[in-house]
């Protein structure tokens, strides 16, 4: 059984974002947020969120159809992290200039599975 849970458009670049996420990947759940928990990385804190929420919903799947999962033996089966839309500001720059900046966003899916 695959349980997931999603977020879009999260304002971090999806290269910082799979930084972390890399970490993670084929860990146990236990494992994972022990690891999120401890990361300096601020990305971390909503994968830590996400996989959390992974987790919820493995339990109320498991409640609801009864079937059959057993949460302790879950484990980060695939998690990924696309790029988003992006957003285009401006930078004023010396002598009248103005450069784009673009400011990236990213969707990252924790799909958890059972051992």
């Amino acid at each position: 059984m695959q349980v997931q849970a999603r977020l879009k458009n999260y304002r971090v670049s999806a290269r910082k974002a799979r930084l972390v996420a890399d970490t993670v990947r084929g860990r146990q759940v236990e494992d994972a947020l022990v690891l999120l928990d401890l990361s300096p990385k601020r990305i971390a804190g909503p994968i830590a969120k996400l996989v959390r929420s992974a987790v919820a919903n493995a339990e109320d799947k498991n409640n609801r159809d009864k079937a059959g999962i057993d949460v302790d033996s879950l484990f980060v089966g695939k998690i990924m992290v696309d790029e988003g839309p992006s957003m285009w500001r401006i930078k004023p720059r010396a002598q009248g200039r103005a450069f784009w900046v673009q400011k990236r966003t990213s969707h990252i899916t924790v799909v958890l599975e059972e051992r």
